[in-house]
């Protein structure tokens, strides 16, 4: 059975009937995962759009030199997935790992295809979320020309303290492009959002 959390997060922005509450869990799976399982790797076939209902995950790429930069990370009630090439039909380009022991709900692009064609309205549903995370990269790029690497330290964890609180520095150092040794020169601030 669905849990509610996922329905929940479809309501925020589309309403179901009883039939399309049905159609659209019946293309769901649920998947309980182990800390630091991959749940993709580059050059794989990128077929899932994965909602977390509980863990955390993150997406990263690793460049030819070995460097690897964390893209995002997903908590609870979030979407992931490589979404250009999860849409395009294309190899991954990143990695998907679990930070913790994660359970997830999944769509493959083959039921994806067929949810938009038989309920138009998730359409809606999918065209937000991609905007609302089109909007969350464009302010990152523009974070990254135009404040220092310890500003968006300090946005990072006033942004998302839970992220902060459930993954290392060096992984956040990963996702703001410096190096654990540089992050390590920051103040850590004082109280709720601090992270050791």
């Amino acid at each position: 059975m669905i849990n509610s959390g996922l329905l929940k997060n479809i309501a925020k922005h589309i309403s179901l009937n009883e039939e399309e509450t049905s159609f659209f869990t019946s293309l769901i799976i649920c998947k309980h995962l182990p800390k630091k399982t991959l749940l993709l790797e580059a050059n794989q076939d990128c077929r899932y759009l994965s909602y977390v209902h509980s863990g955390t995950l993150r997406s990263y790429y690793i460049a030819k030199d070995g460097k690897e930069s964390t893209i995002m990370f997903a908590i609870a009630d979030w979407w992931i997935t490589d979404m250009y090439c999860f849409l395009n039909k294309k190899p991954a380009m990143m990695h998907i790992e679990t930070i913790e022991p994660s359970i997830i709900f999944q769509i493959s692009r083959t039921n994806f295809d067929r949810l938009l064609e038989t309920i138009p309205k998730f359409d809606k549903f999918f065209r937000i979320l991609m905007q609302n995370a089109y909007t969350r990269e464009q302010l990152r790029v523009m974070e990254n020309l135009s404040l220092t690497a310890e500003e968006r330290y300090h946005n990072f964890l006033d942004k998302y303290p839970q992220i902060a609180r459930q993954v290392t520095k060096k992984q956040i150092a990963s996702y703001l492009g410096i190096t654990p040794e540089f992050l390590s020169t920051f103040k850590s601030p004082k109280g709720k959002n601090s992270i050791s």
